[in-house]
């Protein structure tokens, strides 16, 4: 990612500036609370982890806030933490605030490691494990189909597709076998701080972030970033999911939040102007649903067709299909809120538009 600040950026307040935590270290942001950042092999380079000093069962150490994909440059670079940031001290609990991979993937081998138990949303705990337990062949498949009936017809993205049915897998090997159920509102003894769960939806089955009304430090996970937006996307689990809608229910719950606080996301820096970034958000939203109203207006479109609409870049094979997802994700709301039809075509394709252009 540039460090180049663009337009919106410069709406908001980092009050660290362009400091980062040093590769295998941390940067404290707020009293008992440690910033790691971590490496990520994809276009999106990092993922931003916490650490909060706590005490549990009597005894003193950290919780952690999310875990990195599992790999070896993931474990190395916990491998340093647990050296260089720790100050002799165990880990007590993991805290992950949604179940993708970069988020829950090593949180097996750190609880594991530390005899720490896992808390998470049961949702996002039985969809990672589902997701665990599928057969990779046929996920694969479903997915390619999926993405076939949206317009996706590129055979070489489709194959890879199909031979990349046991993804999750191979970013999340394992999950504990036990967990501590997160839900909206439940308060979160950590130390000396009292840390509000804030359920959120459109981006993961049930996202939880964490607010502290004593430290004035929310720490957001992805429902809140300050660069990119969050992917919003639908999937072949839930195909006719209205995930745009529940996201931007969900930013309505930040609101309540004081103007000045304190967001740790998990991609970017942190960052100040929080209800700044909301109005952000939701304008972009609103922009991109235009803009996608307009297309179908002059004729049916596929998911497919919308993804040049909604991204001006050019994309790779790994990107397009969470392009695609993020456009049918547009398409389901406007066919929700009826402002589109949806048929599904002789070619097998599903197609939106309005009564005029079907």
């Amino acid at each position: 990612m540039s460090n180049t600040m663009n337009a919106l950026e410069q709406q908001l307040d980092y009050p660290f500036g362009e400091a980062l935590p040093a590769e295998g270290g941390t940067m404290e942001v707020a009293p008992g609370v440690k910033w790691i950042r971590m490496a990520l092999p994809f276009a999106l380079n990092h993922i931003n982890l916490w650490l909060l000093r706590d005490t549990y069962d009597g005894r003193e150490g950290w919780t952690v806030v999310d875990c990195c994909i599992a790999s070896d440059t993931s474990r190395a670079q916990w491998e340093q933490i647990f050296s260089n940031a720790l100050e002799g001290l165990p880990i007590l609990r993991v805290l992950v605030t949604h179940m993708h991979p970069d988020h829950i993937g090593l949180a097996d081998w750190l609880c594991q490691r530390w005899h720490a138990p896992l808390w998470i949303s049961a949702t996002d705990y039985h969809v990672a494990n589902t997701l665990l337990r599928a057969d990779p062949g046929a996920r694969g498949a479903a997915a390619a189909d999926f993405y076939a009936s949206h317009g996706m017809s590129d055979q070489g993205i489709l194959d890879g597709i199909r031979q990349r049915g046991d993804r999750y897998q191979h970013l999340v090997p394992s999950l504990p076998k036990h967990f501590h159920r997160l839900m909206d509102d439940m308060q979160i003894q950590i130390g000396a701080s009292t840390w509000r769960c804030i359920a959120g939806y459109g981006h993961a089955p049930e996202h939880m972030a964490f607010f502290c009304e004593k430290t004035g430090v929310l720490i957001s996970g992805d429902m809140v970033l300050p660069r990119i937006s969050t992917n919003v996307s639908i999937f072949e689990m839930e195909p006719t999911a209205n995930s745009l809608a529940l996201f931007l229910d969900s930013l309505g719950r930040y609101r309540p939040l004081p103007s000045d606080t304190l967001v740790l996301p998990s991609h970017g820096k942190p960052f100040r102007c929080l209800h700044t970034r909301l109005d952000q958000l939701q304008s972009h939203h609103e922009d991109r649903l235009a803009e996608v109203l307009e297309a179908c207006s002059d004729a049916a479109c596929s998911s497919a067709d919308i993804v040049p609409v909604m991204f001006k870049r050019e994309l790779d094979a790994h990107q397009f299909p969470f392009a695609l997802g993020e456009s049918l994700a547009h398409l389901n709301y406007l066919w929700f809120s009826g402002q589109l039809d949806r048929e599904l075509c002789k070619d097998g394709v599903y197609r939106f538009g309005t009564r005029s252009t079907n």
